[in-house]
């Protein structure tokens, strides 16, 4: 068993916060010229290959890695991880890098509202209040009823909503399934899904945009082994909080490099939904303790 190093796990943990960032833009930057389904099929393509060969470096190779006891909720989750990148690949081109992520930062409250339904788990009352200042933090970046509202913001809540999901099933078929599974079928249930979508839309690209998708690629595969390596090495509750450093990453890029510009609501939303968050992780981790 790998040495607890919580330290070494922190610094996994902001480097992935990093390159998921450096991974949204270019999957802005990409979408904004190219179909996103072909966009988000070719990244999957190198991501089953990158699955596939960990999978084979594994003691018991693919058919170890294939060995699920849930098949039917293994398949679901690696779909509904697919399609949820779509949506939010399709806010990034609709709304930008730093209003996405603003809404998007609420997952982490969906999937403590949703674990007691969804688990079983118990969710005390100072959890229960903090979920509602984090939907209140999102109220205030939607500001609805303040002028002309935007659907679109919608998206990336649709989003978090997939993904808040998708991160409850992943705790879900943990309970009999090992992480190298789940990994797998991952990796080639969305690349299947992609495929199915995506051949539908191709279209040709130009050769300086295939060196943009290629990185796209390599940073895919790069940040899930980043994110591996945290979980390794470190406590799940002495990292996780760290994750949240993506939203102040992937802002940085949207302003610095696209262009777009941070609302005073959506700064002071943005805010209230992380701290909710961060309370949210501590109380789950004194509650374990």
């Amino acid at each position: 068993m790998t040495e607890q190093n919580n330290t070494l796990g922190i610094w996994l943990m902001i480097a992935t916060a990093f390159v998921f960032a450096m991974q949204d833009g270019l999957s802005r930057h990409l979408a904004g010229e190219y179909n996103v389904f072909m966009i988000i099929m070719i990244r999957y393509w190198f991501f089953a290959s990158f699955v596939i060969v960990v999978a084979a470096r594994q003691a018991g190779g693919l058919r170890s890695a294939v060995a699920t006891k849930q098949p039917l909720v293994q398949i679901f989750r690696g779909v509904l991880l697919a399609l949820e990148i779509c949506v939010m690949v399709t806010a990034f081109v609709v709304l930008g890098l730093v209003e996405s992520h603003a809404v998007f930062a609420v997952y982490p409250l969906l999937i403590a509202a949703l674990s007691g339904p969804v688990l079983g788990e118990k969710v005390g009352w100072r959890r229960w209040v903090a979920i509602g200042i984090g939907f209140l933090g999102v109220l205030i970046i939607l500001q609805p009823g303040f002028g002309v509202f935007q659907p679109a913001a919608l998206i990336p809540l649709l989003a978090a909503f997939m993904f808040a999901l998708y991160g409850l099933l992943t705790r879900y078929v943990a309970r009999d399934d090992s992480a190298a599974v789940s990994f797998f079928w991952t990796g080639t249930t969305g690349a299947v899904t992609m495929t199915a979508i995506g051949i539908w839309f191709w279209e040709p690209m130009v050769q300086s945009d295939w060196l943009w998708m290629g990185l796209l690629c390599l940073t895919s595969a790069f940040s899930h082994y980043l994110l591996i390596r945290a979980y390794e090495v470190a406590e799940a509750s002495a990292v996780q909080p760290f994750a949240y450093l993506q939203l102040p990453f992937a802002a940085a890029l949207g302003i610095l490099v696209f262009h777009e510009a941070i609302r005073t609501n959506v700064l002071i939303g943005a805010g209230v939904v992380v701290g909710a968050g961060l309370f949210t992780l501590w109380r789950a981790r004194v509650s374990k303790a």
